[in-house]
Parts: structure tokens; sequence; C-alpha cells
């Protein structure tokens, strides 16, 4: 079965994309909207990871490396230095977190907004044909409640997520504070 087409315009929807459609037709437009907002918060998490694993652990390694080749370790000046570099560096680790809260807790509201606009497409269709047909409202209702669950998921799976994230970023604040200072140990034995 193809893809259906107004009259007068063409088909231009792939086979491959049937489902995805049948998916929106099923939940409504704001479907669209948590399918956008989960490929950004999914995009900032593998851009977190990405960075993670190539980008930070470089920086680290220089700053370390910065570090050590500083004659003075031990001052006041010093070590407020390497507390400030260290905050930069888990900073810049830390950026995208408020973004991705504000993602995670976007997901249900939006698919809240979908419910709330499907049962009142329910209802209103109800109201017009003046039957009260309880498998039509059924159907209604299981329609409804799709962008619901659909932005629980995505927050679900965001959730876990940032939680990972900021567990990392706590060890990794705590592992660069040591290497910090076993370097410092290390050149001093």
């Amino acid at each position: 079965m193809g893809p259906t087409a107004s009259p007068g315009v063409p088909a231009v929807i792939p086979l491959w994309l049937e489902p995805l459609q049948r998916l929106v037709e099923a939940g409504g437009s704001v479907l669209v909207v948590i399918a956008l907002v989960a490929m950004l918060l999914f995009s900032l998490a593998l851009e977190r990871v990405w960075y993670f694993r190539i980008t930070y652990r470089r920086a680290r390694r220089a700053l370390i490396a910065r570090w050590m080749a500083r004659q003075d370790h031990l001052s006041w000046s010093a070590l407020t230095l390497r507390e400030a570099w260290a905050r930069e560096l888990i900073g810049r680790l830390r950026r995208p977190l408020p973004w991705l809260r504000l993602l995670v807790a976007l997901c249900p509201l939006l698919g809240l907004l979908g419910t709330v606009t499907g049962m009142i497409a329910v209802f209103d269709s109800l109201a017009m044909t003046d039957t009260s047909q309880a498998r039509a409202m059924a159907d209604g209702v299981a329609r409804a409640t799709l962008p619901t669950l659909t932005g629980m998921a995505v927050a679900v799976v965001g959730l876990l997520f940032t939680s990972r994230l900021e567990q990392i970023i706590r060890r990794e604040d705590q592992r660069l504070h040591d290497r910090l200072a076993r370097a410092v140990e290390d050149t001093d034995a």
C-alpha cells in the first residue's frame, strides 16, 4: 500500500516513512514537536559523549602538563590557580547540563499538551456527531494519550542520560583534583 495523496498532489513520502506518517497522524502535530525536542536532546547527549571521550581527555592531559610545568605548586596563588583551571575545565564539561534538564522537563509537558488537544478533538467530534459511541471515544482517547506516552518515554531516557552525565562530572572533578595533587607528589618524591 503506497502513500495516500490529496487530489492533484503527488505522493512524495517514501514507503519506509509510512510508519512515521501513521504515527504522526495518530498522535497529532505535537508528536512532531516532541520528536524535534528528542532529536535535539539526543544530539546534545551524543555531543557530550564525544566531548568527554575526545576533547575533555586531551584538555585534561594538557592541564596536568601545564600544572607540572609550573615551578611553584605550594603557594596560595598556585593552589588558587590550580583550582581555577580545574573549575574552568569541569565547567566546560558541565556547560550543556541546564539545556539538557530543560529539554527533559519539556518533553512531558509537550506530551500533556498533545493529550489535551487530542481530548479536545475527541470531545469536539463526539459533539458534532450527536452520538455517544463508546468505540469511537475509546479510540480517540487512545490516540490522545500517545503524545503523553512519547513525551514521558523521551523524558525518562533523557533523565537517565542527564543523571549519568552529572555522576561522570562529579567523578571527573574528583579525579582531576586527585591527578593534579598526585602529579606534584610524584615530582617531589
